[in-house]
């Protein structure tokens, strides 16, 4: 029966070969980018790697990985002696390495997340002909890690002994890309890790999807109070509440919709308008709101207070409104709307010239008119004013004491600024930090970034920009006017939206950019300080195409009205746009900036949020854009070297979710022609089929034996053998700590690659065979309340729609809140080790409408023995449909 069966397998594979081998050679073409197997950008290691040298500066591993390599290497080096290591040494290490390299996704065809990867790195095939010279036999040490061994024992028995099969099932038909023609390709390494550049020299970028449905979105801001919170407020006025996670609190921070003055008209410059915190609002707990009203038919622009509610760290007592300071409007635009505090403690105001065109007020405008506070900068003390006046004013106020001249005014001459920030300063040195930038909104010609001083003078309405607006007071010698770092005329864009320096951890290519935009055009754009000559150089953000923002979650495109930008608490820079310039329209996204070019090294930028206490239900985020793929680069659909079935390595990728596309109003990008979008569905890799005597459970042990049919056996070099050698040669392994550090927790999240430890592989295993409607388990024992099942139609055990048994009945449990914690809960009762993935938005199947949800927002430390001990809603208590019925793949 066993010859039976060898012969059987013998002929299969003879017969699929010549059909693998078709498919394999046919080329696989595309722009590629840096990017590595867990579809992230490259780094630059925190610590300097031992093993893999040639990526100590940038590329894919961390000494931790570089450690695993590492003891690959040696466990595989085992098995020769001296001569043999000398040899293949070479060879496998290179090999291994690869992972390492920032170009590893495009050397295992890992680029796109709904293909197969290779189980080894894509070689040129020169060098593939060298290594099949000299180290032939050693492939099935390479893959034994990599899946049923019998099966690539026989696989590597077929094609080693024919060198064309042989590299043509390890060759990479891209001679760029392949290795090792990709170290020494001078285009590919001229800028690696830089900010990629289009052939105009634009910085190409990417987005990340954070909130959408707003209507006019027109602030973000973060309390810094280590929840990692942030808060933002709509020109309706209501303000809302999203946690680390992305949910939002279904009840707002402020609803002030019934005072705010403002209408459905596009472009109604009229609103709620700004919010601030006290940089001390965890323990002063006191929010600062710029708003227009009427107030008999007069508008004002009104500053008031709020406190927050002593039972709720989520919402504002509405009732402790405070009036701080009001400005009659005598035209409804020009508002300005900027509230934010310096680091001195002071609250700044920038308030708009007073409407209408010029500044036609008065002999020479509201804005050089130091007796009101139109067009001016304000700076004021709201501490201690409890039981005193709402405000006072810093002894330092450059004003003070001038005759006429309001003793709030810290900066005037300006027109209309809209969005200012402060800048953190270099996280390294510090310089740069507390620097005050604006954009000016301009009037007819010039758009404009300044720099806020104190004292400052900003020309209008003298000027607009660099040029002269009002020739008269232009040639005033008193005018002693501070130009702008940057303007642009409106062949550019026609109203500036201020932005921030970049000061974050994730993306250090960004570090000192200062990043803003145009709402009229949706133009992004950006400055460069040269710290020597204290220029300011201007490169426009372009939309990556092609290959550059195919990376899970990231898109290539956004809403054409940039209203505002926004920094979190760790410093990521946000903006905030719509596709309708209206108070009334829920088409307002914000839009996180990412540099797909360089990130962080893992674990640098981690970060924990404090707890926050949460009355009300959460509303969690599903994000509605997808990425757009040019016209002109079709997606390649010929499959290559490891694209078949006999030989895709055993695992499963992480299926993309249905998303169902809006339509949108108005959209921005470059380029600016895209693809249809469409739906993607969940896709999965070719698996070998399961030996029909395999009965264990158990990941079996893999070693390569000499039972192979007697005319697939070779003859073996002399230097190595199937087993580790005993008295032979054995290499010395330098002192490296391969023992994994903590594992992080991360919910591996829909579209994100498996990470799997022991390779880039995953075993399947055998399914268990039980009935989905079985109340009883193994042996006909009855089932406990608690108990788990994973549901899949692929006939997989590690890996399905979980389903949970309670009072009698099997029901499903909603992804809210859902971790990897509650995963491993899940595995450990199953008898895996660990969860590799938790899989939401019914990823992995959804069930039919007769199966009861009966868990939701299960929440779970890790230690738990099952999930009705985590913390979660009352049994058969939910919210939720079967399209949010929570997956889980074992490991």
């Amino acid at each position: 029966m066993a010859i039976q069966t060898c012969n059987l397998h013998h002929s299969l594979i003879s017969h699929l070969l010549p059909f693998v081998l078709l498919l394999l050679l046919h080329a696989w073409g595309g722009c590629c980018h840096p990017q590595c197997l867990d579809y992230k950008p490259p780094f630059e290691p925190r610590q300097p790697l031992v093993f893999c040298k040639e990526y100590i500066k940038f590329g894919c591993c961390d000494l931790e990985k570089d450690g695993e390599i590492s003891a690959k290497f040696y466990t595989i080096m085992e098995h020769f002696d001296h001569s043999g290591y000398e040899a293949c040494g070479r060879y496998i290490r290179s090999i291994l390495c690869q992972e390492c390299s920032p170009y590893s996704a495009h050397l295992f065809d890992a680029e796109d997340a709904n293909t197969p990867m290779r189980m080894l790195p894509g070689l040129c095939r020169d060098y593939c002909s060298s290594y099949w010279l000299q180290c032939r036999y050693t492939l099935s040490l390479l893959l034994e890690d990599s899946g049923n061994p019998q099966q690539f024992a026989n696989l590597t028995a077929t094609i080693e002994e024919d060198r064309k099969m042989f590299c043509d099932y390890l060759e990479l038909k891209d001679k760029q890309y392949c290795y090792p023609n990709v170290l020494t390709n001078t285009e590919l390494n001229a800028n690696l890790g830089l900010v990629r550049e289009d052939p105009t020299g634009c910085l190409e970028l990417c987005l990340q999807e954070v909130a959408n449905g707003l209507r006019n979105p027109v602030a973000m801001i973060h309390a810094e109070d280590g929840t990692h919170r942030f808060f933002v407020a709509e020109q309706l006025g209501y303000v809302w509440v999203y946690l680390a996670n992305g949910s939002r609190i279904d009840r707002p921070f402020l609803n002030l919709t019934h005072a705010v003055l403002t209408s459905p008209w596009a472009g109604d410059e009229r609103g709620f308008l700004c919010i601030a915190l006290h940089p001390r609002f965890d323990e002063v707990k006191k929010a600062y709101v710029y708003y227009s009203v009427s107030i008999k038919k007069e508008e004002r622009i009104r500053v008031s207070e709020f406190t927050l509610l002593t039972t709720d760290d989520n919402q504002l007592d509405h009732s402790s409104e405070r009036t701080i300071l009001e400005v009659v409007e005598p035209a409804s635009n020009h508002n300005g709307g900027q509230l934010l505090f310096g680091r001195d403690g002071y609250l700044y105001i920038f308030i708009g010239d007073g409407g209408r065109a010029g500044d036609p007020f008065g002999k020479f405008g509201n804005s050089q008119n130091k007796s009101t506070l139109l067009g001016k900068v304000l700076r004021l003390d709201v501490d201690n004013n409890d039981d005193a006046t709402p405000y006072s004013i810093p002894s330092d106020n450059p004003f003070l004491h001038e005759k006429e001249a309001r003793p709030e005014i810290y900066a005037y001459g300006v027109r209309n600024m809209w969005r200012c920030s402060i800048d953190r300063g270099d996280p390294t040195t510090g310089r740069g930090g507390g620097r005050l930038f604006c954009g000016d909104v301009g009037q007819n010609k010039f758009e404009e970034v300044d720099l806020i001083v104190k004292g400052g003078n900003y020309g209008w309405r003298a000027k607009e920009g660099f040029s002269c607006y009002d020739r008269k007071l232009c040639l005033n010698s008193s005018l002693d006017d501070i130009l702008p770092i940057f303007a642009y005329p409106h062949k550019l864009g026609k109203s500036v939206t201020g932005g921030y320096i970049y000061r974050g951890c994730q993306m250090p290519n960004l570090n000192g950019l200062y990043i803003f935009g145009d709402f009229m055009s949706g133009r992004l754009m950006s400055l460069k300080e040269n710290v020597a000559s204290g220029e300011w150089q201007y490169r426009e953000i372009c939309m990556g195409g092609d290959q550059t923002c195919r990376f899970p979650k990231l898109i290539n495109s956004y809403y054409k009205y940039i209203i505002s930008f926004a920094e979190d608490e760790a410093g990521e820079l946000y903006f905030l746009a719509t596709g309708v310039a209206s108070a009334k329209a829920r088409a307002g996204v914000v839009y996180k900036i990412v540099d797909p070019s360089r990130r962080a090294a893992p674990g640098k930028c981690s970060f924990k949020p404090a707890p926050v206490k949460i009355k009300g239900k959460l509303v969690h985020f599903y994000p509605k854009e997808e990425f757009k793929a040019m016209e002109t680069t079709p997606a390649p659909t010929t499959p290559t070297g490891y694209r078949t079935t006999i030989m895709t390595a055993a695992f499963t990728r992480s299926a993309q979710t249905s998303i169902i596309p809006t339509s949108p109003t108005r959209k921005h990008g470059r380029p600016l022609q895209y693809a249809p979008i469409t739906t993607s569905k969940p896709l999965t890799s070719a698996q070998p089929p399961p030996s029909p005597s395999t009965t264990s459970m158990k990941r079996p042990k893999v070693a390569l034996t000499s039972e192979r049919p007697a005319a697939l056996t070779t003859p073996r070099p002399q230097y190595w053998s199937l087993k580790p050698t005993t008295s032979g040669y054995k290499p010395q392994r330098p002192p490296i700590n391969t023992t994994p550090t903590k594992t992080q927790e991360e919910g591996l999240r829909l579209g994100e690659k498996l990470e799997n430890t022991g390779g880039a592989n995953q075993v399947y295993k055998r399914p268990r065979g039980r009935s989905r409607d079985s109340k009883r388990g193994r042996g006909g024992r009855k089932l406990r309340a608690g108990s788990v099942r994973l549901v899949t139609t692929d006939g997989l055990s590690d890996r399905g729609r979980l389903e949970i048994f309670i009072r009698g009945e099997w029901g499903t449990v909603c992804d809210d809140l859902f971790t990897s914690k509650a995963g491993s809960v899940v595995c450990r009762q199953l008898g895996f080790t660990t969860a590799l993935a938790v899989m939401k938005r019914a990823a992995l199947g959804e069930a039919d409408r007769n199966v009861r949800i009966l868990l939701d927002d299960v929440e779970c430390e890790g230690g738990e023995r099952s999930l009705l001990e985590c913390k979660r809603s009352r049994v058969g208590k939910h919210n939720c449909s079967h399209g949010e019925d929570v997956g889980v793949i074992c490991g």
